[in-house]
């Protein structure tokens, strides 16, 4: 896979595209903040700006990119607040070689502050989402998973050698009992018979949600998965456990107004932080020869970053064997 596989993108390939589905731009391109993706605002004569979302080559297959369209043109049907792209389903996906891409309207918003009536407007979208989530199956897109998120994460670092000379002993060791430990987490949750196959959003942090007009927007799809319903509510907690709790509870009253939330599954709130750490770090050194990453994320891939990482790491795996939140 080309390590560089925007290098040729150029403002005039961008418009280019644009032009060959019938618009026509008026030259004005601006670059939106993506890391993943490239994305850009077009003008268009005599109309609305719109967004055009260029995925990066190799990361999703066309089958998985047009079951994410799908699943927003589902929400977007059911009056969610969410940014379906431009088009009709099953034809809102485009091909210029080597970009898989597609076109959104632009929606303005501003970042959430997370008091408790914003957390209970935001439950109220999240109870919608999965419980339209829950009708269907999805096909493609991958499930989240200890095997994809944890051990594919190390094994990468570790053969990639991104992990210092100095770490790695105490890293592998360390990743084995983390492993151990988040194994069975996952399968005390299966044996309950918690639902880990629901369609997800994915990646409900607060960068991935605006609020306008008193009106939630849930956006960037990219990563929507299967999984349990938890994974996107834990990422809106934070502070010291009570002020999770008290969040958590404003969050499930609104959510449930919509979908029924199985409170045993707070049980899964550590493993899947833990999760994302280990990801997180796996996909930065999986991007690390794009140079926009090295001028993003400056600090990744020191000394004192891995250092760092092994103490999160070690945090975490004492974390796992504390209680879980529980609702009031």
């Amino acid at each position: 896979m080309n390590p560089h596989p925007y290098d040729d993108l150029s403002p005039a390939r961008v418009l280019d595209a644009v032009d060959g589905l019938g618009l026509i731009s008026d030259g004005r391109l601006l670059a939106l903040n993506s890391y993943e993706n490239r994305v850009y605002q077009v003008g268009i004569e005599g109309g609305e700006p719109v967004v055009a979302k260029f995925y990066r080559p190799g990361r999703w297959s066309r089958a998985q990119l047009e079951e994410e369209h799908a699943f927003l043109f589902e929400l977007a049907q059911a009056e969610l607040g969410v940014v379906a792209p431009l088009g009709e389903p099953g034809r809102s996906l485009h091909w210029r070689e080597p970009f898989w891409f597609a076109l959104f309207p632009r929606r303005g918003g501003r970042s959430p502050e997370l008091n408790f009536d914003t957390l209970e407007l935001l439950g109220h979208s999240l109870g919608k989402l999965h419980a339209l989530g829950a009708q269907q199956r999805f096909t493609a897109r991958e499930a989240l998973s200890v095997d994809n998120f944890a051990i594919a994460s190390a094994e990468f670092l570790l053969r990639e050698n991104f992990i210092p000379a100095d770490l790695r002993v105490a890293y592998e060791s360390l990743v084995r009992d983390v492993v151990q430990r988040l194994r069975a987490h996952w399968q005390e949750a299966l044996a309950l018979k918690l639902k880990m196959n629901l369609r997800l959003h994915g990646d409900c942090h607060l960068g991935n949600i605006l609020v306008r007009d008193d009106q939630v927007f849930l956006v960037d799809f990219d990563d929507c998965r299967s999984g349990p319903a938890i994974q996107d509510l834990w990422m809106l907690l934070s502070g010291e456990r009570e002020q999770c709790q008290a969040q958590l509870s404003a969050l499930i009253e609104g959510y449930a107004l919509f979908h029924d939330f199985d409170a045993r599954e707070l049980m899964l709130v550590e493993t899947l932080r833990t999760l994302r750490l280990m990801h997180y770090s796996a996909w930065l050194a999986r991007r690390w020869s794009d140079p926009a990453f090295g001028r993003s994320f400056p600090w990744f891939n020191t000394p004192r970053y891995w250092a760092q990482h092994v103490l999160e790491l070690r945090e975490q795996l004492a974390a796992l064997d504390e209680a879980p939140l529980r609702l009031y």
